[in-house]
């Protein structure tokens, strides 16, 4: 079973309209909503904004429905030029760009675990290579394989998302692909992270992302239903 968590009810409604056999099951506050997908058993659940809610979600949804890997979908802000609106981003890796313990000698991203630190949790590999190959498919769409960075924080002033851009290397930043991934690391569940991009490095404002919502859903929905159809081709 694939888990897909979504940062939008309507992504996750144009996934869900995709799904047969829906079950539904609340769970703290959240639905989960468990069906097939091109034949692959899928639990769907939209998180809410933020690393919390996210690191919440993916663990009850590990706990309850024992995926064997977590796919997240959603829309990001671009922190270069090599992606601008409409174009989608798979992670490569992600981070916490807002973890800051750097007053006790640690450096700005380290995320303290009993194992040790770790600045950057490591995307799957095959899922996250059979994405952006599907993502390329798209038309009018640039696709970018990076470092996602995360933070409990709508960043729209372009000096501050070049700076993440240039501590980390990030190509995008959003509220809870990084959260989840921590989540996954801790529990030894493969995710991979995909975001269709709202907002650029000029396109900045916060209308900007509602106005563009809806183009980054269809595409990253399209992203899903394609990925699912080609793992039982």
């Amino acid at each position: 079973m694939i888990g897909i968590i979504c940062a939008m009810q309507l992504e996750a409604d144009g996934i869900i309209a995709l799904a047969e056999s829906i079950e539904t099951e609340e769970i703290y506050g959240m639905t989960f909503r468990r069906g097939t997908l091109g034949g692959q058993d899928v639990t769907v659940v939209v998180c809410g904004e933020g690393k919390v809610n996210a690191a919440m979600c993916a663990t009850v949804l590990i706990d309850r429905y024992h995926p064997d890997a977590i796919i997240n979908s959603g829309v990001a802000g671009a922190l270069s030029p090599l992606v601008g609106v409409g174009d989608i981003v798979v992670g490569s890796k992600v981070v916490e760009h807002d973890m800051n313990m750097r007053a006790l000698g640690y450096k700005q991203g380290e995320v303290c675990l009993p194992s040790g630190t770790v600045t950057f949790f490591e995307c799957d590999k095959n899922i996250a290579t059979r994405l952006a190959s599907i993502c390329k498919t798209l038309p009018d769409t640039r696709t970018a394989q990076g470092i996602i960075a995360s933070g409990d924080v709508f960043i729209s002033d372009r000096r501050k998302r070049l700076r993440i851009n240039d501590r980390f290397g990030a190509v995008a930043c959003e509220m809870e692909g990084a959260a989840i991934g921590h989540v996954c690391h801790r529990c030894g569940v493969p995710f991979a992270v995909i975001r269709a991009i709202s907002d650029d490095l000029d396109e900045n404002k916060g209308v900007d992302f509602v106005k563009f919502c809806r183009l980054a859903a269809d595409k990253t929905v399209a992203v899903m239903k394609d990925f699912f159809a080609a793992d039982n081709a």
